[in-house]
């Protein structure tokens, strides 16, 4: 029988990816209308909560919209059903649709918007741009039958367990005998009741970020055969890898400038942008910033980038970029779309192992710009 779900639900699998904790002090993510208590068959996901992607919702029968840009960003002092953002908190009310976002948290997540970003145009080695901190450590141990060790070693390592540096699935086992008696009620894997069993068990050590171990406890919950699973978590004082918003790094095969702007037209599917530098200038290092960047211009500069990709410059701060010799790229603040997808994938990949939901994106066009 398929499992029916609960916006929580979701948005709780939705957050060991993206967690709140993760935004900016400013910003205002999380629930924005509706109730986390409201099932849910149909999911939409989209960059911007707007009038005509509320209608598109009604029509889609959804229950559940994940938005990356926040619909109640600004206070409102009055709830006006003749205005546009009225009638958009009307409808869905009226709906039962519930909309959570998930704004500057899903910029700086791993896999995030900037990550994203970054991938489609292949810059490696990517680190954050502007550093909000990192991500704490914990050492987990856990013991398991040596017939299930490598099983339960992948399962752990899959959800994000053994991470350092460039390689995955780090690891450290020593062989041991585990001993337990089955207590009446119980439903053990091996064994019988009121009698000690002795079993040949691995004993698996790993390290996990503290964003990422409540996805991999499930994981290896999910793996391991014994009822009752015995491990340990403990702090660990390592620092974890940085993070924070935007990114720099290298581009996999370096280009011209005018080289690059036509990939991130292709890539990011905007058929125009401006451009500021010489287009035959070569470009290695790039950083990028989805949504509006321009404060950060002196940050790309200093972290060594040849051109900075970012929406909404301005005239003035795109003279100082020029001045101080650094390319600029602004393909617009809607590119933020291409995390879309993969918000979508995330979805599929944590929730439909358990239910029948119906994740999609949505359609409907929110840029406000027309190229003319």
């Amino acid at each position: 029988m398929n499992r029916t779900y609960t916006a929580q639900d979701i948005i709780r699998e939705f957050e060991k990816w993206s967690p709140k904790g993760l935004a900016f002090e400013w910003d205002n993510v999380g629930l924005q209308i509706g109730t986390l208590n409201q099932p849910v068959k149909n999911v939409m996901v989209t960059l911007d909560v707007l009038e005509n992607v509320v209608d598109e919702a009604i029509e889609k029968e959804v229950d559940l919209i994940i938005a990356h840009h926040p619909l109640l960003f600004v206070k409102l002092n009055q709830i006006n059903l003749d205005t546009p953002k009225g009638r958009i908190v009307q409808k869905l009310i009226k709906n039962d649709i519930t909309v959570y976002a998930a704004h500057t948290n899903l910029d700086i997540a791993k896999g995030g918007v900037n990550d994203v970003m970054a991938e489609l145009i292949g810059v490696t080695n990517s680190r954050p741009l502007i550093e909000t901190g990192s991500d704490s450590l914990v050492k987990l141990t856990v013991f398991v039958p040596e017939n299930h060790a490598d099983e339960l070693r992948n399962a752990i390592s899959e959800a994000g367990a053994g991470h350092i540096g460039h390689y995955s699935h780090c690891t450290y086992q020593l062989s041991g005998q585990g001993t337990f008696k089955p207590e009446e009620g119980t439903n053990p894997y091996l064994g019988d009741q009121g009698q000690l069993e002795i079993v040949d068990e691995k004993r698996i050590e790993t390290i996990v970020s503290k964003s990422r171990l409540a996805g991999v406890l499930k994981a290896m919950e999910e793996a391991h055969p014994y009822e009752e699973v015995a491990y340990d978590i403990y702090p660990l004082l390592n620092e974890g890898e940085p993070m924070g918003a935007g990114r720099v790094g290298e581009l996999k095969n370096p280009m011209v400038l005018r080289e690059l702007v036509e990939l991130i037209k292709r890539e990011y599917g905007v058929p125009h942008l401006r451009v500021s530098g010489n287009m035959d200038k070569k470009v290695k290092k790039v950083a990028l910033l989805g949504g509006s960047g321009e404060k950060y211009i002196h940050k790309a500069k200093r972290s060594g980038a040849d051109v900075y990709i970012t929406g909404d410059m301005t005239f003035h701060m795109t003279q100082d970029a020029m001045e101080m010799g650094l390319s600029v790229i602004d393909p617009g603040h809607h590119v933020e779309k291409v995390v879309c997808p993969k918000v979508k994938q995330y979805l599929e990949e944590a929730c439909n192992k358990e239910g029948d939901l119906n994740i999609f994106v949505s359609e409907a066009n929110t840029e406000p710009f027309t190229i003319v």
